[in-house]
């Protein structure tokens, strides 16, 4: 029998990385899970060792969200499963290159995952919760979301969407009980990079942040109320002065008249 005290949690991206961090953590504070990620053996591994030490009900589901029929079979058994209390969308793809070095399959998966996959599972479990008034929504952004930088167009992109997608869905729930948290990183170290084709060992150990630390951090924003955790940033005021100048030049741009330098 299951010792689940939370309902089910799911966790995309659950066979390595952030992912596989989170489903530890999430079964240690008690949730059942649902795990999805393509690698089906992986999963398999990961929730046989998952239930041996937590005691809660773990089920995978090897699934590519890249591919429409995955993703739309996927979406039909969160849509189905009234238990779901969590989710966090955390499966991702990535390529370093610019878009002319992009194949259309890279260029494909990382809006077809980053962004499609995202939001039409946040849209499988989303109105339940709020119908509900309970439920927490946790999608990982990134820091490239905010920013860009060669080679890292189009992944920004999608990030940028994933940001901007759950800040609007922030604002759609206020006042309910419903969570809905970001979580931008910045690098972390997980396979993506591997899979990206820039070596982990290439980058600058020093700004290269732990799985486990990030998603310690991100837990920890969750549990402090935070919309959006930065899991690297230490001067949280950074947010606010980001947050306070975006609304400022949001309002500026309200005006019928062209500005007068292009008079």
């Amino acid at each position: 029998m299951s010792k689940s005290t939370q309902g089910t949690a799911v966790v995309t991206g659950a066979s390595a990385g952030l992912g596989r961090v989170y489903a530890d953590r999430l079964a240690r504070r008690g949730y059942d899970l649902i795990l999805i990620a393509r690698r089906g053996d992986r999963l398999a591994e990961i929730a046989a060792g998952i239930q041996a030490q937590y005691g809660v009900n773990v089920s995978t589901i090897a699934a590519d969200l890249g591919k429409e029929a995955d993703l739309e079979s996927v979406a039909s058994r969160l849509e189905a499963d009234d238990s779901i209390t969590l989710l966090v969308n955390n499966a991702g793809v990535s390529t370093v290159a610019p878009i002319g070095g992009t194949t259309r399959a890279q260029f494909d998966a990382m809006n077809d995952v980053n962004v499609n996959g995202m939001a039409r599972l946040t849209y499988a479990v989303l109105p339940k919760f709020i119908a509900r008034n309970a439920g927490t929504l946790v999608n990982i952004g990134s820091i490239l979301g905010f920013a860009h930088l060669p080679g890292a167009t189009i992944y920004s992109g999608t990030k940028g969407y994933v940001n901007h997608f759950t800040r609007g869905l922030q604002n759609e729930v206020a006042g309910t009980k419903v969570r809905v948290q970001l979580v931008a990183p910045s690098a972390t170290a997980t396979d993506i990079w591997e899979l990206s084709g820039v070596p982990l060992e290439n980058l600058n150990q020093e700004a290269v942040m732990s799985a486990e630390d990030c998603v310690d951090a991100a837990l920890a924003g969750l549990d402090l109320g935070e919309t959006v955790t930065l899991p690297s940033v230490e001067d949280a005021t950074l947010w606010k002065q980001f947050e306070e100048l975006s609304g400022k030049l949001f309002a500026a741009a309200q005006n019928r008249r062209p500005a007068t330098r292009y008079a």
